[in-house]
């Protein structure tokens, strides 16, 4: 396990070199106080509205935002250091795949994890402190949300990870991950309501809850409005079977989000190494 320490101190220390962690932090810090003051401006009032409209704003903002962020930050890790040479050089050391994946991916998802704490733990503090909402439920739901944003965000890590291993050029891995991005956040759902709609209610209903575990940023979204006991869902969302999916299932789907795509890798690291 120590070995696994070493590669993710090295992984975070450079995070830190990158100034990926302030940055990360000063925007997560800035978009929470900014939809939670300028939150209801369209309704012309301004200051902290509710914390189910900040947090739902919230997630719906971070959805956008984490999983690039995510994929920016890792879609080189592996590809780069096989440009540069140096992936060969890590598999003569005492080190296994599994060492070396578990380190960076570790480095990696703490600094999205400390930059989370930061980013939206200030703002709940300063929330608690000028709102009329009762600190203990602030806090609770804040902590929930940087739990549930940390995770999603090592789900794109991972992600990035597999397309790393899978190319053999940064700017192939740049796009790729740009492609993900890009079908998770903007069109898995427009393809999902597109598909419900051509059958024309053909398809079960009751599976129809279940297709949204597989994106990741709609489990991620479901958890937080359970969370927050929202009323109503928005957009495709409102497919969610409320009743059905529990906060301990969706914790369980993202945990295989992040398990299974490190698995994979773990497989083509292996395979990488005897070719």
């Amino acid at each position: 396990m120590s070995k696994v320490w070493i590669v993710a101190q090295k992984e975070f220390r450079d995070g830190l070199r990158n100034r990926w962690t302030g940055a990360i932090s000063l925007i997560f810090i800035l978009l929470s106080l900014g939809l939670a003051y300028f939150g209801s401006a369209t309704a012309g009032v301004l200051g902290f509205a509710s914390l189910e409209s900040t947090l739902v704003s919230l997630a719906s903002l971070s959805v956008m935002l984490i999983p690039l962020i995510a994929l920016m930050l890792s879609y080189h890790c592996f590809v780069g250091e096989q440009e540069q040479g140096t992936l060969l050089l890590l598999f003569t050391y005492p080190l296994s795949q599994g060492q070396l994946l578990l380190g960076k991916f570790l480095g990696q998802a703490l600094i999205l994890t400390v930059a989370s704490l930061i980013g939206f733990g200030l703002p709940a503090l300063v929330i608690s402190a000028v709102s009329e909402v009762d600190t203990f439920e602030v806090l609770k739901a804040f902590g929930l949300f940087i739990m549930a944003a940390s995770v999603l965000g090592w789900v794109f890590i991972a992600l990035a990870y597999v397309i790393s291993l899978a190319v053999s050029e940064k700017s192939k891995a740049a796009g790729l991950a740009l492609v993900v991005w890009f079908f998770f956040v903007l069109v898995f759902d427009l393809v999902l309501m597109a598909i419900l709609v051509a059958s024309e209610g053909d398809i079960n209903q009751t599976l129809v809850p279940y297709l949204l575990w597989l994106n990741p940023t709609d489990v991620f979204r479901i958890f937080i409005y359970q969370v927050v006991d929202a009323q109503s869902y928005t957009g495709v969302l409102d497919l969610a079977d409320k009743g059905a999916d529990g906060l301990a299932a969706l914790v369980m789907a993202m945990g295989l989000w992040v398990a299974v795509p490190l698995l994979g890798c773990w497989l083509m690291l292996k395979r990488k190494e005897l070719s």
